[in-house]
């Protein structure tokens, strides 16, 4: 069992870097990013551009390490317990973060830079929200599993 102890510890720094930064982000870099206006979109694509480049690795290191776990340790039947809520929360967090990190912010990322240039306070403010809400949704998931994973049973 010695490698799901590496696979463990290389997941746990994972979520800490992705989900750590999402905090970061969300509670510091964009409400001063607000307040700034023009600039702050400025401020705020930089951080964040340098910030996309990190989560492009953690990300999908959180989800291989993930996966090796639920496959290793033979866990596939905690998808269908409803005691085991967190692992479903997990990928799908998961999910979400690969979807909007790969896919849309390639894909609409020029669109958002001209909509936030054009009127900063809203689309900062509409980030904000969405930022907020994934932070939530991500902080219960890590409740959830950290208190699953050592014996916890919701149900």
């Amino acid at each position: 069992m010695d490698d799901t102890i590496l696979v463990r510890a290389l997941h746990l720094l994972a979520i800490v870097h992705w989900i750590g930064g999402v905090s970061f982000v969300t509670l510091v870099i964009l409400p001063l990013a607000r307040r700034a206006g023009t600039a702050g979109v400025d401020l705020f694509e930089r951080i964040e551009h340098r910030f996309a480049a990190q989560v492009r690795i953690s990300i999908p290191m959180a989800g291989a390490t993930g996966f090796w776990m639920t496959h290793r340790l033979n866990l596939w039947d905690r998808f269908a317990d409803p005691a085991f809520w967190w692992m479903t929360a997990m990928v799908a967090v998961w999910t979400l973060f690969m979807a909007v990190v790969f896919v849309v912010e390639p894909l609409l990322g020029r669109r958002i830079a001209a909509a936030a240039h054009a009127a900063p306070e809203v689309l900062l403010g509409r980030a904000l929200k969405l930022h907020l809400i994934l932070l939530l949704v991500s902080a219960l998931t890590i409740l959830g599993a950290g208190a699953g994973g050592h014996g916890l049973l919701f149900f």
